[in-house]
């Protein structure tokens, strides 16, 4: 078997189709155990698919999905034993108790009691007394989020964990993610808030149309800085020491965009000897990266209408 088939999540060529429809596309990826992914991606990108695939509700089309070595589909019973999944529509017991739901979930793992979940539902301010039909949606969240978090597997797949919640239990929500995480916990994270992924993960995947458009880690994409002027001569060649690491976009009304993960002072030094105009700077963040991939950017100045690429990145 495959060195790479041992990660606590797998997944080679992955495909999934439902007659002409491709849902999920030569999906290949690896997950390290004690991290953290990000999973991205609009409606209909393909992030239910995979996640379906991994818990073996649904059988690949074509490639491999694996859980620390176990066929997803195949070996799923024994798959379901490393893996707590939070659905993004979790269904609770309307007639039981908050505190029953705890102990029957609990039962269902072997465990002698739900002290952990009971106290995951303390930290999250949640009132255990109430039957499930009485609670709110957001308290519903937080009683399957202390079921799922407290059931000590090594891989988690949380999908949109934090719908529903105030920011301050979505903080708190995050953090118990980040302790999970330092335990030993391989975490799969599917969200749409962007500053969520951000502040939280390792490594961002992106997905659409069923397919992978970018995959970087977090460090590499928070250490680039953006930097867009005027430039009414026109811009002269990038030097030789800066092209290797610097990006150059042409934007509407003479205006140009850098990007950089190297330190500002050489490409700075350089723009200063053309009298680039009206400059600013600023962190490339998550946003604009996903904006390129899902359509959503609102452009809000010249600088930040749709660009064509001048010169690529060398590397990337």
């Amino acid at each position: 078997m495959p060195a790479d088939l041992k990660l606590p999540i797998s997944a080679s060529n992955l495909s999934k189709c439902y007659g002409d429809f491709t849902a999920l596309n030569q999906l290949s990826l690896k997950v390290s155990g004690q991290e953290i992914l990000g999973l991205l991606g609009p409606n209909g990108a393909g992030k239910s698919t995979f996640i379906r695939l991994l818990l073996g509700a649904i059988r690949p089309s074509s490639g491999q999905a694996s859980i620390y070595g176990l066929d997803c589909y195949g070996d799923r019973e024994s798959v379901h034993e490393k893996v707590s999944y939070l659905p993004g529509d979790a269904r609770l017991y309307r007639r039981m108790r908050g505190r029953e739901v705890l102990d029957f979930f609990a039962s269902l793992r072997g465990q002698k009691n739900a002290g952990r979940s009971t106290e995951l539902a303390k930290r999250l301010d949640l009132d255990l007394s109430r039957r499930v039909a009485a609670m709110s949606t957001g308290m519903r969240q937080k009683l399957a989020i202390a079921t799922t978090l407290s059931a000590g597997t090594p891989v988690l797949i949380l999908d949109e964990p934090t719908a529903n919640l105030d920011p301050t239990v979505r903080n708190e929500v995050l953090q118990i993610v980040h302790e999970a995480r330092d335990d030993g916990a391989t975490v799969l994270f599917s969200s749409h808030v962007l500053s969520e992924i951000e502040d939280l993960c390792d490594r961002v995947v992106i997905l659409r149309k069923g397919q992978k458009v970018f995959e970087k880690s977090l460090s590499e994409i928070q250490v680039k800085n953006r930097l867009v002027g005027q430039a009414p001569r026109g811009l002269p060649e990038l030097p030789p020491e800066l092209a290797a690491s610097t990006s150059v976009e042409s934007l509407p009304n003479q205006h140009y965009a850098f990007e950089t993960a190297q330190e500002l002072g050489p490409l700075l030094q350089w723009i200063h000897s053309f009298e680039l105009q009206n400059i600013h700077c600023e962190p490339v963040g998550l946003s604009r990266i996903y904006s390129q991939w899902d359509g959503s950017e609102a452009p809000s100045s010249p600088a930040d209408q749709p660009s064509e690429m001048l010169k690529s990145e060398a590397g990337s």
